[in-house]
């Protein structure tokens, strides 16, 4: 083999061995961010029903079916394979809620182009929360339907989700016609219908993180 043939090998290893440097030299420097799995056993006792404290893995957001302020039946398929953003609100409620709405807006809006992104707001006062008001609630946030579905349903269904599902919220209760929760908690929900951040929604800071975790888990 000729010098100039051997020195080409050469500089040709040389860069190869150059770029396989730097690719491990960055995995171990700057190591990919992730974000932690919240099982039952990870939340403070009291958001955590009895029945499920003692969990330490493979917790998954339970099936529900609810409706959407267009009338339409929304269930866990209209999740399917999404990043997913709830929160638990009412449209009568003048204190957290606005401030929540309009972040949720901001989320909403910050990933406007990306499919595998979406929310999902359900009524804690659905008895009072129709269609037709969650309609025009959407109309008045600048809703965008196929992003983002704001829900009403069976109460004790949605309850039951906010305790025993999302652990959104401190209070026990049966659902009940006496029952109400209040709570300012957004969840994040990965592809695979585990929990993998609770935020405080009515908080700037907080909703920069929640947009910063999103983009880990599209990443």
């Amino acid at each position: 083999m000729s010098k100039l043939k051997i020195n080409r090998l050469t500089l040709i290893l040389s860069i190869i061995l150059v770029f396989v440097l730097a690719y491990f030299s960055s995995t171990y420097f700057f190591p990919k961010e992730t974000l932690p799995i919240y099982n039952p056993s990870n939340f403070n006792p009291e958001l955590v029903d009895e029945s499920l404290q003692d969990k330490s893995k493979a917790h998954t957001v339970s099936d529900f079916e609810l409706i959407n302020q267009n009338g339409e039946v929304i269930n866990q398929q209209a999740y399917k394979d999404k990043i997913y953003v709830t929160d638990f609100f009412f449209t009568r409620c003048g204190s957290i809620c606005p401030i929540m709405t309009d972040n949720m807006v901001k989320i909403q809006n910050e990933f406007k182009n990306e499919n595998d992104v979406m929310l999902l707001s359900l009524s804690v006062t659905p008895e009072i929360d129709s269609v037709s008001v969650l309609r025009d609630y959407a109309n008045n946030k600048g809703v965008i339907d196929a992003k983002w579905n704001v829900t009403t349903g069976n109460k004790k269904h949605i309850y039951n989700l906010a305790r025993k599902s999302y652990f959104a919220v401190l209070e026990s209760g049966d659902g009940g016609l006496q029952d109400f929760i209040h709570t300012p908690n957004f969840i994040l929900i990965d592809k695979n219908k585990q929990i993998r951040g609770i935020y405080d929604g009515t908080d700037e800071d907080e909703i920069e993180r929640i947009i910063n975790d999103i983009n880990v888990l599209i990443n």
